[in-house]
């Protein structure tokens, strides 16, 4: 894994580089049975904006002096390609002031690491969908998220150092059971971990499942990871219940790792995972 990506550079990436044809098309396809169309909400004084923000685990607000500015309309043309995130928009100055916008701004809110994501005036003058939906893409980090070449971007801009793989097949009869307990899991570090799922049925996956020395037949495996110092520990495990990905988490919290990994002069090449 690489370390936290500058600012500078993560903002180069999303407005100069481009995704692979088939996560362009994931992104900008809404599928068939998509529900029924959506509008951002109005956001007309600050509690209802507190509230609207707090009660979604992603939600993308556009901050405009008027609702005249051209990039209300890309703002607008997204909103359906993102079911499952919170749109707002807001014109109210004082909501405006309560989260630091002066001028016009996109902000994103998660409710996983607290945090506000902003790209300002100078960043959305020319923005367009394409690039305003690989922002959301980017950075909708959940309690738990799915890894994948457009995620891992945003695992890598946040705050939080330490991630927790679930490495399971998501074909698998048994993955529903044990999604639920690690979802619930996840609540109980919110803010401390990162809770990421890699679907060892897809190819691309093998990669991150070798980096850490595990082998498919060892799968499920919880794997959790600092990103400051490369530090990790592996628990293959057939069943995921929230009492043993709580002592998993707290263990190595309490720096218990019972397999050690420092072998800092053998490592394989570092990938970008």
């Amino acid at each position: 894994m690489q370390a936290i990506l500058p600012r500078c550079l993560f903002l180069l990436f999303l407005f100069t580089c481009k995704l692979p044809p088939d996560v362009v098309a994931e992104i900008q396809e809404p599928s068939d049975d998509s529900p029924a169309p959506q509008e951002p909400v109005r956001l007309t004084d600050v509690p209802e904006a507190v509230e609207f923000i707090a009660a979604a685990e992603v939600a993308l607000i556009g901050f405009f002096q008027d609702l005249e500015t051209p990039t209300v309309s890309v703002f607008h043309d997204v909103v359906q390609n993102f079911p499952d995130v919170a749109f707002g928009i807001s014109t109210d100055p004082q909501v405006l002031a309560h989260y630091n916008i002066t001028g016009n701004a996109i902000s994103l809110f998660r409710l996983v690491d607290n945090q506000q994501l902003d790209l300002e005036s100078e960043a959305i003058k020319n923005i367009d969908a394409n690039k305003l939906s690989r922002f959301i893409e980017i950075n909708s980090l959940r309690l738990v998220t799915e890894y994948s070449p457009v995620t891992v971007i945003g695992l890598f801009n946040t705050m939080i150092q330490i991630h927790l793989l679930l490495m399971m097949n998501k074909a698998s009869p048994e993955y529903e059971e044990n999604m639920h307990s690690y979802q619930k899991a996840a609540k109980l570090f919110q803010g401390k971990i990162l809770f990421i799922l890699v679907d060892s049925g897809i190819k691309e996956n093998g990669k991150v499942i070798s980096y850490f020395k595990l082998k498919m037949s060892e799968l499920p495996a919880l794997v959790i990871y600092r990103t400051l110092d490369d530090k990790w520990d592996t628990l293959p495990t057939a069943e995921v219940s929230v009492e043993l990905v709580q002592n998993f988490c707290d263990g190595f919290l309490k720096g218990n790792w019972p397999r050690e990994n420092d072998e800092s002069e053998e490592k394989t090449q570092k990938v970008e995972l």
